[in-house]
């Protein structure tokens, strides 16, 4: 049996935590920053879980995670 690959760019952008959950960063602060409040880039900096709807087909990319 050959081994599942992991999606590459899945990998690049989900991290799994110990509790089994997966951590993800904010979308939105990557260009067209001036237009953006401050208090609004400010809190799109930290992580964020993966919501329960998305999370099968983030397992499914990442299958040793």
């Amino acid at each position: 049996m050959p081994k599942m690959k992991t999606k590459s760019g899945a990998a690049k952008r989900f991290k799994p935590r110990g509790s089994g959950s997966i951590k993800r960063s904010m979308a939105f602060k990557r260009h067209i920053l001036t237009k953006k409040t401050t208090k609004n880039k400010r809190q799109l900096r930290g992580t964020a879980e993966i919501h329960a709807t998305n999370l099968v087909s983030v397992h499914r990319m990442l299958p040793y995670a």
